[in-house]
């Protein structure tokens, strides 16, 4: 089994999905009392929403490399950014080391192509919606991103930073992004992609009006394919 290096705590509440899921995904497949060998590295999420917020997102890429070159340091032979909006100084990362960095970005985009979709929701931070790079990987997979408009961007911003990251679950919230879906619908969305590890904390993508697409669950799943040397046709 390889070890799995995990860049976390942005936030630590999808952190612990990412922990749980590796850990079940691992004990499923090999059985008995197995788990995941993996390292977590989890920052203070404060000093990268301060990074956000200003937009030093160099300084952002140069902190999250040095944590990945820590965990590769320390034995890991794969890293995971555990967020999809710090996807966005991924290369950065990924240049850091001489160990694979497994993007959530491609992985959920081979799994909305799986299933014959083009133009998904995507439900997401600002800066993952608004800033381009999540959209434009998208593209090079021929996938067609719906992005809400202006009011709902901020309304599922404000519920993921207000709520999710601060471990929040509210019902109103679940019902006012189903709105967000409901409008995106009209504009002709044929999926939705949970693209804020911590949505999976407020949507289940088996409950929803489209086929949903879980990223964390997704990235999750990739990296205990890495760890246990299985293909994406699940061949070892």
């Amino acid at each position: 089994m390889r070890k799995i290096g995990l860049i976390g705590g942005m936030s630590f509440e999808s952190s612990l999905v990412y922990y749980k899921l590796i850990n079940e995904m691992v004990r499923e497949r090999l059985g008995a009392l197995h788990s995941a060998e993996l390292l977590l590295h989890s920052v203070d999420f404060q000093t990268i929403v301060d990074m956000q917020k200003t937009g030093r997102w160099d300084d952002a890429g140069a902190h999250l490399a040095g944590v990945a070159r820590g965990l590769e340091s320390a034995g890991a032979a794969c890293t995971l950014i555990c967020t999809n909006t710090m996807h966005i100084v991924a290369d950065a990362v990924e240049a850091a080391t001489a160990i694979p960095l497994i993007n959530i970005i491609d992985e959920t985009a081979a799994a909305i192509r799986g299933a014959g979709l083009k133009r998904p929701l995507l439900l997401a931070t600002r800066y993952t919606m608004e800033h381009g790079f999540y959209t434009d990987r998208m593209a090079t997979h021929g996938l067609d991103v719906v992005v809400p408009e202006a009011d709902d961007r901020t309304l599922v911003h404000d519920i993921i930073f207000n709520e999710l990251c601060a471990g929040k679950v509210l019902d109103s919230s679940r019902d006012a992004l189903f709105g967000v879906i409901e409008r995106a619908t009209a504009r002709g969305a044929d999926g939705i992609i949970l693209g804020c590890t911590e949505i999976c904390l407020i949507l289940d993508p088996e409950h929803l009006p489209l086929p949903g697409f879980d990223s964390t669950r997704i990235h999750a799943e990739a990296a205990v394919n890495f760890a246990l040397g299985v293909d994406a046709e699940g061949k070892s």
